[in-house]
């Protein structure tokens, strides 16, 4: 059994939950902008989703504040399974560490991971960077003068980035973002130096000659950019990176919550979603709601811990 029963729901109540459950459309959140990582995962899977469980998902895109306006509606949800979101980390757990939030992970009933994405740091084809250590010798002589763009502070680009800046003792001036997909226009619109974007985005875009990729921060090199070194390879102990998956209000009735997870299982097999996944390169890793939860537990555990060394503010 999935999650934990709404306090004071009936047999009957789950009963007819299994059974009538859904009887009309179901509607999906997504915190972050149209065009980005998340958007397309997030609409991919509803559309497989649909055809498992006989009802239309409308995506609605709630961008801004961190992803804490998706996250906080999401959140708030009447939880009954017609409102289900992405929750993305390290955001999830980062954002209340941050601010008062109008979220916490105890808010959010896991369903499903579906992707967990390697950071990485992009610049345009052209640029003068060709390693790490080039930008961090270019960092060093003009302080505070290289750009680098964000999916927003205390985001897993962010908090990579600032990892970097620590470890080579540079300055870097941040610009945030909605979305990865405007860190990406501005990219490629040359108004940032540094793309700081997930590998599954920026690998998309660099083998259409549009941004050339100078590490990756996976604990290994992922085999879509084999050529790619990693940030620990190039002497900046930096692993980070973005998990997707789906969520449901706390206190979402159990059965619901297994539709909705075999549901998302299921959706893996869709050759649609599975054409995807493979024109966006999206590197993908299942986990049930209880591994899900486990890991989204020990990472807000990890970056409690980091806050209160190193506090990440603008």
């Amino acid at each position: 059994m999935l999650g934990s029963v709404a306090l004071g729901l009936s047999l009957p109540a789950l009963r007819r939950a299994r059974a009538d459950w859904p009887d009309r459309p179901i509607t999906m959140i997504i915190a972050y902008a149209a065009g980005g990582g998340t958007d397309i995962v997030g609409r991919a899977v509803a559309r497989a989703m649909e055809k498992r469980l006989g009802q239309s998902i409308v995506v609605l895109n709630r961008p801004g504040a961190g992803a804490e306006i998706g996250f906080a509606e999401l959140a708030r949800a009447r939880p009954d399974g017609y409102t289900i979101g992405f929750i993305n980390t390290p955001a999830v757990v980062t954002v209340p560490l941050e601010r008062q939030a109008r979220f916490a992970l105890a808010d959010f009933a896991p369903i499903a991971n579906l992707v967990d994405d390697p950071g990485g740091f992009f610049v345009v084809p052209d640029s003068p960077y060709r390693t790490l250590a080039d930008l961090v010798a270019a960092a060093k002589a003009q302080p505070g003068a290289l750009t680098y763009g964000t999916t927003g502070v205390g985001s897993d680009d962010h908090l990579a980035s600032l990892a970097l800046q620590r470890q080579a003792g540079i300055e870097l001036t941040h610009v945030p973002f909605a979305g990865s997909s405007q860190v990406r226009n501005a990219l490629v619109g040359r108004q940032i130096t540094i793309g700081s974007m997930n590998m599954g985005e920026g690998t998309f875009d660099a083998r259409q000659g549009l941004v050339r990729a100078l590490g990756q921060m996976g604990e290994r090199r992922w085999q879509e950019a084999p050529d790619v070194p990693t940030f620990r390879e190039q002497g900046f102990d930096v692993v980070e990176g973005s998990m997707r998956g789906l969520a449901a209000p706390a206190g979402t009735p159990a059965p619901v919550l297994e539709r909705l997870a075999a549901a998302a299982r299921q959706s893996l097999d869709d050759p649609d979603f599975q054409r995807v996944v493979a024109q966006q390169l999206l590197p993908m890793r299942f986990l049930g709601p209880e591994e899900f939860r486990r890991e989204l537990v020990a990472l807000r555990d990890h970056y409690t811990a980091l806050w209160h060394q190193h506090p990440w503010r603008e």
